[in-house]
């Protein structure tokens, strides 16, 4: 076999392969990356901590690349391979473009931005296979005769575009293309937009190809030895470049002999096999890069979980201290205050509430007077239950005020400025939540009494109590009494004796409970924002499976 009869034969024995591992691509890889694409967009990353920034950046340009490239890819591979030219503002792509197929497809002028709208020209034979996705949806489609068979040409907008739509549109076309053409010029090859540009094809595999447009001829050897030494230290040595001359002062097409090698290329890449082996390089060169993505998110994933964790330990270590703290301020009596005892001698002297009279032990009253104490009693309560409020509401704010000295304070744990307690929310919060627990605590005294009546050994004493001061009268004294009342405590002694020791004591314990739970709010609200302990599932587990499978598969 002769030199070039074997070389042809490689190059075929090459394709077959490629072809071959095209179709292992799309069969097997396409179902593990869509489970990956939706694994991925389940992460979220809500603590600031050192990191998630990037990694949340990452993470959304891992979904574009699965969206906008190799989930479309791995669908069909049988569609031409998109070749994008892309390049700032001014380099002259689209005057590239259309010299390439020997028309004017894509509109060219003065004005910047000059790529208004993306322009995808495809081989008419190739209308059958051309696949829709992002590039198609995104770009006026033609066919024309000039784009070689097994490719598709794409102007894409100026990556520097003034229009932001414009940059956008060209970065969702870059993600999605099998191969970068990328342009550039002698006076603005060294700025930082094209090496960006390069830098991003290679961490996600891409196929690149470079093009040095407007290179005058006494600086042509100077200006494209410097650009390949460039190259060759970002790595790039085996990325194609192509040297336009400038040509002067010119409206229309280049002549055809300028634009001939970068012509000669892509027919070169013509072809369903060769084509498709373009794809599939870009394909593996993709897959490839997704380890590195996927690794560095699951990692800041542990990251956030670890963060949460140590959180949720320091919240939760402040329990303890302040449920008691909490308990502690209702058994010390402080629930009643100047507003009650105000009330108090208000009552004992406009009518007598504290000068019942005793006999025996049973206290002895007409109802009568019975009813009016009763009445004369409600302010009292209004003022007990607004206390009370004002005790559990402050226990709730004494805690809001530790949980954030503890999560935005000084040696604050990572993260933790992001779940500290909202004063105003938290306030809001609590006057909502806070009358209701109170108003239950008022209506289990009034259960308590209804159950002393009912007692057969107690009853007669607890009637000659009620009838004195009302059932409601009573309950009230004894809401008085649990939140440390002296006067209440006294009365109930001469009326009752032991009999009230159990119902205060219970009232005053449901209290501290009720102010414990307050407590317990102000914390739960913290660790509802930090998310479940127990997430159902882990997603940086997850994400690490699709990664051994897709490496298994590729």
């Amino acid at each position: 076999m002769t030199p070039s009869l074997e070389t042809r034969a490689s190059r075929r024995a090459a394709s077959r392969k490629d072809a071959g591992a095209g179709e292992e691509i799309g069969v097997t890889v396409h179902d593990v990356a869509r489970d990956l694409r939706r694994d991925v967009a389940a992460v979220e990353l809500p603590l600031p901590i050192d990191g998630a920034e990037e990694a949340t950046a990452s993470r959304d340009r891992l979904l574009a690349q699965l969206d906008e490239h190799l989930l479309p890819r791995l669908k069909e591979l049988s569609s031409p391979a998109v070749v994008v030219v892309a390049g700032s503002t001014g380099a002259g792509k689209s005057t590239l473009y259309n010299s390439l197929l020997g028309e004017t497809v894509s509109e060219a002028g003065v004005l910047r931005p000059t790529t208004r709208e993306p322009v995808l020209a495809h081989h008419p034979a190739d209308a059958d296979v051309m696949a829709t996705g992002p590039v198609t949806e995104l770009s006026r489609v033609v066919q024309h005769e000039g784009v070689p068979r097994g490719t598709a040409l794409l102007d894409a907008p100026d990556l520097d575009s003034f229009v932001q739509q414009n940059r956008s549109t060209a970065q969702q076309l870059l993600e999605a293309a099998d191969l970068w053409l990328f342009v550039t010029t002698a006076a603005r090859y060294g700025d930082a937009l094209p090496w960006q540009a390069l830098a991003r094809a290679t961490e996600r595999g891409a196929s690149v190809a470079m093009v040095l447009n407007r290179v005058p001829k006494e600086t042509l050897t100077t200006v494209r030895g410097d650009l390949l030494q460039r190259l060759r230290e970002h790595g790039m040595t085996d990325v194609p470049l192509f040297v336009i001359p400038d040509v002067g002062p010119h409206e229309g097409l280049l002549d055809p002999s300028v634009v001939q090698p970068v012509r000669r290329w892509l027919t070169m890449l013509a072809g369903p096999d060769r084509s498709r082996a373009v794809v599939v390089r870009t394909l593996k060169g993709a897959l490839g890069a997704l380890p590195g993505w996927v690794t560095s998110l699951a990692d800041a994933i542990d990251a956030q979980q670890e963060a949460v964790h140590v959180l949720r330990r320091r919240v939760t270590e402040e329990i303890p201290a302040a449920e008691q703290l909490a308990r502690d301020a209702v058994a010390a009596g402080v629930v009643a205050g100047a507003s009650v005892e105000a009330r108090w001698r208000e009552l004992s002297g406009a009518v007598g509430v504290d000068r019942v009279k005793v006999r025996g032990d049973r206290a002895r009253s007409t109802r009568r007077a019975g009813r009016a104490r009763e009445a004369a009693l409600e302010g009292l309560r209004t003022d007990v239950v607004d206390a009370a409020s004002r005790t559990l509401a402050a226990s709730g704010a004494r805690v809001e005020e530790r949980l954030r000295a503890v999560l935005a304070g000084p040696g604050a744990p990572a993260g933790g400025e992001a779940v500290a307690p909202d004063g105003a929310a938290r306030t809001a919060a609590r006057e909502a939540d806070v009358p209701g627990r109170v108003a239950q605590w008022a209506d289990r005294a009034d259960a308590l009494v209804g159950d002393l009546t009912g007692d057969a050994a107690s009853g007669p004493r607890v009637e000659a109590a009620v009838k004195a001061f009302g059932a409601r009268g009573l309950a009230t004294l004894f809401l008085a009494s649990a939140a440390g009342s002296g006067d209440a405590d006294r009365l109930l002694e001469r009326v009752l004796g032991h009999l009230a020791t159990a119902p205060v004591a219970t009232l005053r314990d449901d209290l501290g409970d009720r102010a414990a739970a307050v407590v317990d709010a102000e914390v739960q609200a913290v660790l509802d924002d930090l998310g479940p302990s127990e997430p159902a599932d882990d997603a940086a587990a997850g994400l690490r499976v699709r990664l051994a499978e897709l490496r298994r598969l590729t």
